[in-house]
Order: structure tokens, then sequence, then C-alpha cells
């Protein structure tokens, strides 16, 4: 069974459509606006080995805060959907990530519970001219709607891009892991209460 979803997501402040293939081969196609949040998503598709598709238009002319929360929503919607009952996945996932002095560690838990625990301290408030709080929504809008709970700590780093490539990287990795098919459980919950 194909494990894809395409979801639209229209408000006052954005307009968004998300395709998403679990089981892709890394390829991905982005129309945000957002140039260094696209950068990002592309180290989700390549190192999740997942088929992204997203296109946005938003209120940019105010600033990049709708557009960015509102993809992490949308994702978490099209995660979510794809996902389907979740009979047979892995269900945790989990990554390590160094680029050069940066190191990244994320971990997820595809739980049914939305949580977000994340500690990172980045060493300049914009990358480009993407604020670095946005991450923090981004993936607080993904918890949220692909009900996961989500660890993501900066283990190290000075250069406030390899930091957020670093997190990236590994959630997409972590992501991976956790949605992969364990042929040892196939059709079985991942869970003692028989339901996520």
């Amino acid at each position: 069974m194909a494990r894809t979803a395409s979801v639209e997501r229209n408000t006052l402040e954005t307009q968004i459509t998300v395709k998403i293939n679990l089981d892709g081969t890394g390829k991905s196609n982005f129309d945000t606006g957002v140039p260094f949040l696209e950068h990002m998503m592309d180290q989700i598709a390549r190192h999740g080995l997942i088929d992204l598709d997203i296109t946005c238009k938003g209120d940019l002319h105010i600033d990049d805060h709708h557009t960015v929360e509102d993809i992490g929503i949308t994702l978490g919607q099209a995660f979510a959907e794809a996902i389907g009952d979740k009979k047979g996945i892995v269900r945790y996932g989990h990554s390590y990530v160094p680029l050069d002095e940066a190191l990244s560690r994320v971990v997820i838990d595809f739980s049914g519970r939305p949580g977000l625990d994340m500690k990172v301290d980045f060493t300049r408030a914009a990358i480009g001219r993407l604020d670095t709080q946005l991450f923090w929504e981004f993936f607080q809008g993904f918890v949220n709607h692909a009900k996961v709970t989500l660890h993501i700590d900066n283990l190290k780093g000075f250069n406030a891009h390899h930091q957020a490539e670093t997190i990236f990287k590994a959630f997409g990795r972590a992501l991976r892991m956790a949605v992969e098919l364990d042929p040892r459980m196939a059709g079985v919950m991942p869970s003692t209460k028989g339901t996520l």
C-alpha cells in the first residue's frame, strides 16, 4: 500500500499544498518564498528518503512567520495521513548528525501524543533573512499535527547555519528510522495499548 498524502491548507495568511511519499527516494520540489527553509526541507527529503513537494503562497510582505509555521502544520498533517494506522512501523527514530563543529541529536516517537522539547541556543538571531526563532514554530506545528513526541538538542556548534543543518539532517534520519516498516512487526501495532 502506498504511504502517500496530498494536503492543502488555505487561510487568509497562507495557501499551502504538501505532497509526500514516505517510501520515496529523497526527491524534492519547493516553492515557498523562504529559500533557507527550502534548503532545510531538502535535508528532510534527502536524509529521510521521503519525496516532498511543497508550494506555499504566504504573506511574506509581513514576515516569514506564518509561512514557516503553516508549512510545519501542513507537513505534520501530511505525515499523519500518509502513515495511516501505524501498524508495522518501527515507531521510534533517533539520529546524531555532525557538520564540522556542530552536532545535533533528534529523537522521535510516533506516539499519537504531541510533545516538543527543543534545546537549541542559536548563535545568531537570523540565518540570511530567516529568524532562527521560526524553527521552533516549524517543529511545533509539525508535532501538533503529526501527533509525535520530538526531542531536538543541538549539542555543539558556533555557526548558526551548521546548527540548523545538523538539526534538519538528524530530523530526516530520525523520521526515516521511525516510519520504516519492520517485517517482524507486519500488521502489528507497536504499542502494548493496541493503538497509537
